[in-house]
């Protein structure tokens, strides 16, 4: 089965078929990772439940958790205004980050001009 026509004709896609994917945890708001979807890794993320997504390093699809344990439980999808990002809201189990971290996005916050 393929992706449902209505949504793949609202995707903008990079030159690589790519969307970037930031996965939320959907009762706190908290920010856990950016990834890449492209049609078939929606298709299955719709279908399954599961936050499933498009390594560009591997070269393969991967459904989040399951080498690590750490799984994403899809809870909405959602595409921006322009249908160039797509916003998963997941409940997360355990890290979302590579790096065994909660969030991605837990490096410490860069510095801003004072004014």
């Amino acid at each position: 089965m393929a992706l449902d026509p209505k949504i793949a004709a609202r995707l903008k896609r990079n030159p690589d078929g790519l969307v970037p994917a930031i996965a939320q945890q959907h009762d706190t708001g908290e920010v856990l990772m950016l990834a890449w979807m492209n049609d078939e890794a929606l298709h299955r993320t719709l279908t399954t439940g599961r936050a499933t997504y498009w390594s560009r390093s591997r070269g393969e699809f991967w459904v989040k958790g399951d080498t690590s344990g750490h799984v994403q439980h899809v809870r909405s999808v959602a595409l921006d205004c322009d249908g160039d990002t797509i916003l998963i809201k997941v409940d997360q189990t355990g890290a979302a980050c590579h790096t065994g971290d909660r969030t991605c996005f837990d490096a410490g916050s860069l510095e801003l001009p004072l004014g």
